[in-house]
């Protein structure tokens, strides 16, 4: 039976490194009971985010923009509903909020140089946040509108891992990754357009989760880059991603994509059954050159090894992906051309969204009409695997993270090529809509570099995908590993 495990990685952390560093903050769901039960108030988590979030800029530099005296106030409004005996789902957690996200009273930047005008209305998911009595102390880092799968850029300088800070902890959702796996909150937000969410996750031994289309609003945007790009949670647990999902999920009446609900804490208690699983390694085609780097390989055929062993019959096979590369691009070149139309000036952007918005200009229109329209005959296509199985094991990342500063300074056509290189199997589920979520699968070698691996689902699956990672924490208890002193 798979059992939720919130509270374990709060009580007995062990650390990769020496010394004692910053004080590193409860598990989601153990700061909420401690909160219920009175062993600790919102002030006091809220302040002690904040002194690791300030002692951490310098070396790991995970947050944009941070909230301290909005924040403080919001804790001790949280401190008031509690002693009234309020109880709601995060009522006086401290989170963080990706800075592609609106919250009222600051600028959403997303990565970007410039001038950027505050927020006059939080977005549907902050609302929902607040609703749940969540403290939101800072927006985290991203590269230029998300684009890359690493967080380093002249608008806010690199962001660092903190297993190893030689190296990056991947994005586009680099910085709420950074900060979660820190211990500087217990969850963050971050966006998944192209792997955005699970890439960080896998590099920075994090659950990750990219729900199904429309699961948590984009609102004020009725959808994000043409549908490729879904809001998901990172935390150090499952049963922690999956409360964080349930309080952000839900939809404002402007979305265009409104999946029925799913209780997805439900699913974490829940056994899975004995499933079919699809061990998968192949990429769809990019006519671009990839490998799958060896330490990478092994650790997900051993997370294989582990679901056989825990009854699931796992057999090799790959999803039949077909031209679903050519449906990409156009959805995402014209997302960025859109979102960097938002930039107050365009002269700050750098080249290489300059050329990208380029290529969605020229790819917008009739074809990005066609490459919207091949959507549903890829789900059939592609979704002919789950004829078979009920789940496809695959890796998350072709390689353990780069160095910071290999993908920063190269042109548009030698990033791209370096990226997909790095990056090649997350992005097919973000054109079919589809949830996935990055459960860690091993720290590599002397330089103590994660790698994780994900788990792809149907349609409207986070449940059945949510179970098994939990049993699969259950036997691996990743959470114990916490890296090296920040």
């Amino acid at each position: 039976m798979a059992t939720g495990t919130g509270a374990g990685p709060a009580e007995q952390p062990r650390a990769d490194g020496d010394g004692p560093g910053p004080v590193r903050l409860p598990g989601l769901a153990a700061a909420v009971t401690a909160l219920a039960d009175g062993q600790v108030t919102a002030r006091e988590l809220t302040e002690r985010a904040l002194r690791g979030i300030e002692a951490t800029q310098p070396t790991l530099n995970a947050f944009r923009r941070v909230r301290a005296e909005a924040a403080l106030a919001e804790a001790d409004a949280a401190d008031a509903a509690l002693s009234r005996g309020e109880r709601r789902p995060l009522l006086g957690v401290p989170l963080a909020v990706k800075d592609d996200t609106d919250v009222c009273g600051e600028p959403t930047a997303f990565g970007c140089r410039g001038d950027f005008p505050r927020k006059t209305a939080d977005a549907e998911v902050v609302r929902r946040l607040r609703a749940a009595g969540a403290v939101v102390v800072g927006k985290t880092n991203s590269p230029e509108l998300g684009q890359w799968p690493f967080t380093e850029g002249p608008a806010f300088g690199d962001t660092r891992n903190p297993w190893n800070r030689d190296h990056t902890p991947g994005g586009s959702s680099g910085g709420a990754a950074a900060a979660v796996a820190a211990g500087l909150v217990p969850a963050a937000l971050g966006s998944d357009g192209a792997g955005s969410v699970r890439i960080p996750a896998a590099w920075t031994h994090l659950v990750g989760v990219k729900p199904q289309r429309g699961r948590i609003s984009t609102w004020p945007d009725p959808e994000s880059f043409n549908g490729i790009t879904v809001i998901g949670p990172l935390a150090r647990t499952v049963e922690d991603a999956a409360l964080l999902l349930d309080a952000a999920s839900g939809n404002h009446p402007g979305d265009l994509h409104r999946p029925p609900p799913v209780e997805a804490r439900a699913a974490v208690t829940r056994d899975p059954g004995r499933l079919r699983i699809a061990l998968s390694t192949r990429w769809a085609f990019t006519a671009t050159p990839k490998r799958l780097d060896p330490r990478v390989e092994a650790a997900v055929r051993a997370l294989a090894e582990r679901l056989a062993a825990l009854g699931h019959e796992v057999e090799e096979a790959d999803p039949a992906y077909g031209p679903i590369g050519l449906t990409f691009v156009p959805r995402a070149t014209a997302g960025v051309r859109a979102w960097a139309g938002r930039a107050p000036d365009a002269a700050l952007l750098d080249p290489r969204t300059r050329g990208t918005a380029r290529t969605g200009r020229l790819l917008g229109g009739p074809v990005l009409r066609a490459a919207r329209a091949a959507e549903g005959p890829l789900r059939r296509h592609v979704g002919r695997v789950f004829h078979r199985y009920d789940v496809v094991l695959a890796p998350t990342t072709a390689t353990p993270p780069p160095r910071v500063g290999e993908l920063a300074r190269l042109s548009g056509w030698q990033t791209d090529r370096r990226m997909i290189a790095h990056c090649p199997y997350a992005w097919p589920w973000n054109v079919l809509g589809w949830p996935g979520v990055n459960v860690p699968a091993a720290v590599t070698g002397d330089l103590r570099l994660p790698v994780g691996a994900q788990l792809l689902g149907p349609g409207d699956s986070e449940p059945l995908l949510l179970s098994l990672a939990a049993q699969l924490e259950a036997d691996q208890r990743w959470y114990e590993r916490w890296p090296p002193t920040v």
